[in-house]
């Protein structure tokens, strides 16, 4: 049964430590220094990424939208909603918590298992310094400030990535006229705003799920290398999972 005790586990942990954490948000002004890295860390350092997978992302979707459409001859002037609507409600959302895991939620995992591996965290509680005031608030905090502003690049750079392959490729000839008035048709601005949500909800997690993980991290280095695998596979499969919880919500 340990295969089902451990994500229950996983799970009650991670809100324990939110809860920890929100104890702590009044010390959030003095920490402005550790916010301001934390926001560079999770947001300007991860942008390059996220435009290069979004862009081709878009150009990906609106060629195979293009080329199954390609013998209904009128339809192709729906590119721009496919596209639009795919990135506005999934794809958008979902690419950026993955490359937050990957990127970010990795290192996160592999600094705090470290520092708890080699005795800093103790270190830390022995000047009666909460490992979650200093080392969790300001990742939490930053990443709540940075993931819908991540995942708002994402959707519209993957929109501009489909414009310019609907354009140019001959087999799809779209105007981007047509492109950009399809999909503002099909995307209102509520659609934009619930994929921003959808972003928060899978950034807030992942962080937490990887500071959850590696601060339960013990032994020695190959147990880093176990946490951080771990991490990252849990919040893949959370964003999995709660993107279809939300989507129903939303629906």
């Amino acid at each position: 049964m340990k295969w089902l005790w451990a994500p229950l586990e996983t799970a009650g942990g991670t809100v324990l430590l939110l809860l920890r954490v929100l104890r702590h948000l009044p010390s959030l002004p003095r920490q402005l220094p550790r916010l301001i890295d934390q926001c560079f860390q999770i947001g300007w350092a991860t942008v390059p990424i996220i435009v290069i997978l979004s862009f081709f992302i878009g150009a990906v979707l609106a060629l195979q939208t293009g080329d199954g459409m390609s013998s209904f001859g009128g339809f192709k002037v729906f590119i721009g909603s496919i596209v639009g609507l795919s990135l506005s409600k999934e794809l958008g959302p979902v690419m950026s918590a993955f490359l937050l895991a990957g990127r970010v939620g990795s290192a996160m995992t592999a600094e705090l298992a470290s520092m708890k591996v080699y005795q800093e965290i103790d270190a830390l509680r022995t000047m009666s310094i909460p490992a979650e005031r200093i080392l969790v608030l300001p990742r939490l905090a930053a990443v709540m400030l940075m993931m819908p502003l991540l995942t708002a690049i994402a959707i519209v750079v993957g929109w501009v990535g489909g414009a310019v392959i609907a354009e140019h490729v001959d087999f799809i000839n779209v105007s981007p006229d047509s492109y950009w008035r399809s999909l503002r048709t099909i995307v209102s601005f509520d659609i934009f705003v619930d994929g921003l949500i959808k972003g928060e909800i899978f950034g807030i997690f992942v962080v937490l799920l990887c500071c959850y993980t590696g601060l339960r991290t013990s032994g020695g280095p190959r147990e880093i290398g176990a946490a951080v695998t771990r991490a990252v596979v849990s919040s893949m499969i959370f964003i999995l999972i709660a993107d279809y919880v939300i989507t129903n919500v939303l629906l």
